[in-house]
C-alpha cells in the first residue's frame, strides 16, 4: 500500500462523512427504498392497494384492511452485491372494528467498513494494526394509526417516525417526522394520497472526531464537518388502482402512482424547478387468491453517456407470491435503478395473519 493510495482512501472517507452536511435533497433516502416483496415486485406502485401490515410504511390508512386480529411481516434484502443489508419488521393489531395500530422497524446498513484514518502513527510509520472497522447504519421506527371514517369508503391514517443514523463513533443523528395518508374506495376504483414528511423531517447531526482524524482531514484537503440540521422536505404521492375479475379464479390488479417532490428539479420523467413527478406502474395477476405473478416499472431517468448520446433508462421489477392459509411468502427481483451494471437484488418477505384465540367458556 503506497502513500498515494492511503491519501486517496482518507480523502474518500472524509468526503463521505462531510456529505451528511449537504442540502436536504435526497436525505433519509433509505426510507424511500420500499418494504415487502409484493410492493417491490410492483415497482412501489402500492399506496392505493396496500391493505396489510406493510401499510405502516406505504400508507398508514391501508392498515384498515388487515383481516385478522394481528398481522406480522418480515423482510430481508441485500443491495450492491451484498454490501448493503436492508431489514424490516412490522406488527399491526386491530383495536376495534374501525381502528388499527401498527409499529414498524427498518434497518439499512453497511457493516465492517475499514477505518484507515489512523493507519499512520505519530512517527509517520504505517501500522496495519491501527486499522479498525465500523458500521454506517440508518434506523427508522414508525408508529402508525388507521381509522375508518363515517364517510363511506374513506380511510385515513398517520405515522410518527423516529430516525437514528449512525456512522461508527464519528457521527450520529436523531430525527423526527410525521406522515399522513388516505384511501378512498369508489365503486370498483380505489384512490389514495400519501404525504410523507408532511411537516418536514429534521435530523440533528453531531460529530465526534479525534484529533488525529481531524489532522488527517486537514492534510487531505477535507473540511471538518460541524454539527448541524438536515431537513427532509415533504413529498406527496397520489395513486389510483382497480381490481379486474378476469374469471372466477383469475384476477388482475393494476395501480398507477405519481410521486411529487418540491425540492427542486430532479432527474425524473416530469421535472421543473417547482415540482418533479416520478410515475410508476404495477400489476399483479392472481390465481384463486393463492398464487400471484407481479411486475412493474418506474424510476425513469435520462443521462448523457461519454459519447454525448442521450439515454433514457427505467427500473423494471418482477415478483411472485404464494399464500398458504394465513401465511404469505413473497419474492421480488429488483434492480434498484441502475440496470447498466445489473446489480439485481433478491428480496424475500414473509407475512402472517394471527387470530386472537377466543376465551374458553
Amino acid at each position: 500500500m503506497n502513500k498515494n493510495f492511503i491519501t486517496a482512501s482518507l480523502a474518500v472517507f472524509g468526503l463521505g462523512i462531510s456529505a451528511f452536511a449537504q442540502a436536504p435533497k435526497y436525505s433519509n433516502e433509505f426510507l424511500n427504498i420500499g418494504v415487502g416483496a409484493r410492493a417491490l415486485g410492483m415497482s412501489n406502485a402500492y399506496i392505493t392497494s396496500v391493505n396489510d401490515v406493510t401499510a405502516g410504511y406505504w400508507n398508514p390508512a391501508g392498515l384498515h384492511g388487515i383481516g385478522n386480529q394481528h398481522q406480522v411481516a418480515l423482510m430481508h434484502s441485500e443491495y450492491f452485491a451484498g454490501i448493503a443489508k436492508y431489514d424490516y419488521g412490522a406488527f399491526a393489531t386491530r383495536l376495534d372494528s374501525s381502528s388499527v395500530l401498527g409499529v414498524s422497524l427498518i434497518r439499512f446498513g453497511v457493516d465492517d467498513i475499514p477505518n484507515t484514518t489512523e493507519l499512520i502513527d505519530a512517527n509517520g510509520n504505517v501500522d496495519y494494526d491501527r486499522i479498525t472497522t465500523f458500521s454506517a447504519v440508518d434506523w427508522g421506527f414508525l408508529v402508525s394509526y388507521a381509522k375508518d371514517l363515517k364517510f363511506p369508503g374513506l380511510h385515513v391514517g398517520g405515522n410518527v417516525k423516529v430516525i437514528r443514523r449512525k456512522v461508527g463513533d464519528f457521527a450520529g443523528a436523531w430525527g423526527f417526522g410525521l406522515d399522513a395518508g388516505a384511501q378512498y374506495d369508489y365503486k370498483k376504483w380505489k384512490f389514495a394520497a400519501m404525504a410523507r414528511d408532511v411537516t418536514s423531517t429534521f435530523n440533528a447531526w453531531s460529530y465526534n472526531l479525534s484529533d488525529e482524524t481531524k489532522a488527517v482531514f486537514l492534510q487531505t484537503g477535507n473540511e471538518i464537518p460541524e454539527n448541524g440540521v438536515e431537513i427532509t422536505l415533504p413529498k406527496l404521492i397520489l395513486g389510483a388502482a382497480r381490481q379486474f375479475e378476469i374469471s372466477k379464479k383469475i384476477s388482475l390488479l393494476a395501480e398507477f402512482d405519481l410521486d411529487n417532490t418540491f425540492d427542486g428539479k430532479r432527474n425524473v420523467l416530469i421535472r421543473s424547478k417547482a415540482i418533479s413527478m416520478d410515475p410508476h406502474i404495477g400489476l399483479e395477476a392472481g390465481y384463486m387468491n393463492m398464487i400471484f405473478l407481479r411486475g412493474g416499472f418506474g424510476n425513469v431517468q435520462s443521462y448523457t453517456d461519454a459519447g454525448g448520446k442521450k439515454i433514457r433508462t427505467f427500473q423494471p421489477n418482477i415478483g411472485v407470491g404464494i399464500r398458504i392459509k394465513s401465511v404469505y411468502i413473497d419474492y421480488a427481483l429488483t434492480d434498484i435503478g441502475d440496470q447498466s451494471v445489473a446489480l439485481y437484488s433478491n428480496v424475500f418477505s414473509l407475512k402472517i395473519d394471527i387470530n386472537r384465540k377466543k376465551p374458553k367458556s
